[in-house]
């Protein structure tokens, strides 16, 4: 897949556009999830790592961790933020690991980022093969059917740099299995404003689509997309953490 220019031009502000992310929440309750569904192992690698947030969680709670990304300037921060873990770039639909693990993770939507089902069926199929039998696979993930064009989530971030705004959302034309991810930047430094738009082409699933194509590979739970509470997913909802074991 294409590395995105966006990110690659703002690698430094990622971090900053990711400021309202609990990243600390969201390992703790992944590593609960582990011991309670997993295998109980720690050797743990994230998909789409970014900069390598929620590898510093698990390392920190004591894990093996490290990270894979298509992304090279992300990947260096990370290595700065986490110079004991491995990285990589790969991409997630056609990656390998060296020694199979206990725990993947792949969080803040970013299976969406495998674009076709193709991709994605190639994404599920890797990771079956880089987990320890009863090894967990976790990751949060979007009901095409239930997505609104008209919601947008925004946040403001204050440094020297000057002051950023940063806003998303989701579009699904209502067809087909491509939706996207709108993104808006922009930068205010005294006077002057510069704006960033852009469009990330992301794979459209259904729930029950995504349970269909976990299934032959694992035992699947969906539950709420909350980090402080384990529940099951509520009708209705649009967005979920599918808690994965190996078959």
């Amino acid at each position: 897949m294409p590395v995105n220019a966006l990110y690659t031009d703002l690698s430094d502000y990622y971090d900053l556009m990711c400021a309202d992310i609990d990243y600390r929440a969201q390992s703790h309750a992944v590593q609960r999830l582990q011991q309670l569904f997993g295998n109980g192992g720690r050797r743990h690698l994230d998909l789409a790592c970014g900069t390598g947030p929620h590898v510093r969680h698990f390392l920190d709670a004591g894990f093996h961790s490290g990270g894979l990304d298509i992304n090279q300037p992300m990947l260096d921060k990370a290595a700065i933020r986490c110079p004991e873990a491995h990285f990589a770039v790969q991409d997630m639909c056609a990656f390998s690991v060296a020694e199979p693990v206990d725990l993947i993770t792949c969080f803040l939507y970013s299976l969406h980022y495998s674009a076709t089902l193709e991709r994605l069926t190639a994404c599920i199929a890797s990771v079956q093969r880089a987990l320890q039998p009863g090894g967990l696979f976790c990751f949060n993930a979007v009901d095409r059917t239930r997505i609104d064009n008209r919601l947008f989530a925004s946040h403001t971030v204050q440094i020297d740099a000057g002051h950023f705004t940063f806003s998303s959302g989701w579009h699904y034309s209502g067809a087909g299995e491509r939706q996207a991810l709108r993104l808006r930047i922009e930068k205010t430094t005294g006077d002057q404003t510069l704006t960033w738009h852009d469009e990330h082409p992301m794979v459209a699933v259904s729930f029950a689509e995504l349970q269909a194509l976990l299934e032959p590979h694992f035992e699947v739970h969906v539950l709420e997309h909350d980090y402080q509470r384990i529940l099951p997913l509520s009708d209705g909802a649009g967005n979920a953490l599918f808690v994965c074991v190996k078959r």
